[in-house]
């Protein structure tokens, strides 16, 4: 099982956007947040217009294709590539579950075609990740009557805010008077908006710049009313952190064999590449994240051919999965690596580093395999 092919518009907006992380990244890790200069080039990628549907200006991804192409950024370097992920999983998530009314999916659709990055900003200090529940703690206040009625005032803070100073827009889930939860179209340039930043000296994805957004009466022109999550929501965001900790994984995998042949011991007097031990490490690597790839690609296809709630658990494993693969990958690597692998000469201590990120998304590992495990329990002459 493979994922499909790009279109030649999708392969040229990738191929772009793979360079300008390529060029971007170390600036970015050196800064310890998104330069001016990334935020300016990853808009201009033409990536943001991916899952953007074709009859709204954009390059129509499916599931499959979105996580082909956040494989290749993620390869590329994993902070940068989350923004992208990001962006990508909102907007296309919102379009196939169309779980926003339709004026706030022409506002969605608007900032892609743009190159205006955008995100949902869902996470809070107390409540944590909103996939444990909790009501959170930024509020909406409406100015009139009703989600029809006007101008809402969005206040409070939102964590691990991806690419916060590269971002124009965000999606921002905030309590309802009524107790319930909505999501708001506020503008991060706008007035009652602050980046506080909270990401510097982060163990992980320090090029992304992940820092506290601070709302302070910031009015929203477009809201989306409390709603019913759909299931699209899990399955873009889920393949949108696997395949690109996927790539994390594989650029290990690249990392190790180029050093395997251009280094040669003196007392060997051959690349280590010829190091039964060091062949051995390799092909553990390449063969756990190709059953990786190989099952992202299933489930995003299972996905592609009946979206719905029934082919999501397999989407939550193969995340689990695919973050697993990324860390086993960085830790052989580094171990097959040895001392030089500690330093910057060698992008294996950062790629160690943004690995340990994936575990922290959800679904975590236990909820991940305990949800495709009552599936397949449920319907036990089935995979």
């Amino acid at each position: 099982m493979t994922f499909p092919e790009f279109t030649s518009e999708q392969a040229e907006v990738v191929a772009r956007a793979v360079r300008v992380i390529q060029e971007h990244a170390p600036a970015c890790e050196a800064a310890q947040d998104v330069t001016p200069g990334a935020a300016l080039a990853l808009s201009h990628s033409g990536y943001t217009r991916l899952t953007v549907p074709t009859d709204a200006g954009g390059l129509g991804a499916s599931l499959g294709v979105f996580a082909r192409a956040q494989a290749e950024v993620g390869r590329a370097d994993a902070s940068l590539a989350l923004i992208l992920a990001m962006h990508g999983h909102v907007t296309g998530a919102a379009f196939q579950g169309r779980s926003l009314p339709p004026h706030l999916l022409d506002a969605v659709a608007g900032a892609g075609v743009r190159g205006e990055l955008l995100n949902a900003l869902a996470s809070e200090p107390e409540l944590g990740s909103p996939s444990r529940g909790g009501l959170p703690r930024t509020v909406a206040t409406p100015d009139g009557s009703g989600f029809e009625s006007g101008v809402w005032f969005v206040t409070g803070r939102k964590t691990w805010s991806t690419g916060a100073r590269a971002l124009r827009w965000a999606l921002v889930s905030a309590a309802t008077p009524d107790g319930r939860v909505g999501r708001y179209w506020v503008d991060l340039r706008g007035e009652g908006v602050r980046v506080e930043p909270t990401w510097e000296g982060a163990l992980a994805l320090r090029g992304s710049g992940s820092h506290d957004v601070v709302f302070e009466r910031a009015p929203a022109a477009l809201q989306a009313p409390p709603a019913v999550s759909h299931p699209a929501s899990s399955a873009w965001f889920w393949t949108a952190v696997a395949a690109t900790y996927l790539g994390v994984g594989e650029a290990a995998l690249d990392a190790l064999r180029r050093y395997a042949h251009e280094r040669i011991p003196t007392a060997l007097g051959a690349p280590i590449a010829t190091l039964p031990r060091v062949q051995e490490t390799v092909g553990r690597i390449g063969a756990q994240l190709l059953s990786a790839r190989t099952l992202l690609a299933h489930a995003t296809a299972t996905w592609d051919a009946q979206p719905g709630a029934g082919a999501v658990p397999l989407i939550g494993a193969a995340k689990a999965v695919c973050t697993n693969a990324a860390v086993d990958a960085t830790d052989l690597a580094m171990r097959a690596a040895g001392g030089g692998a500690l330093t910057a000469a060698l992008p294996l201590e950062r790629l160690l580093r943004d690995a340990r990120a994936g575990l922290t998304h959800p679904p975590g590992e236990d909820a991940a395999f305990t949800a495709y495990g009552a599936a397949l329990l449920d319907t036990p002459d089935r995979a």
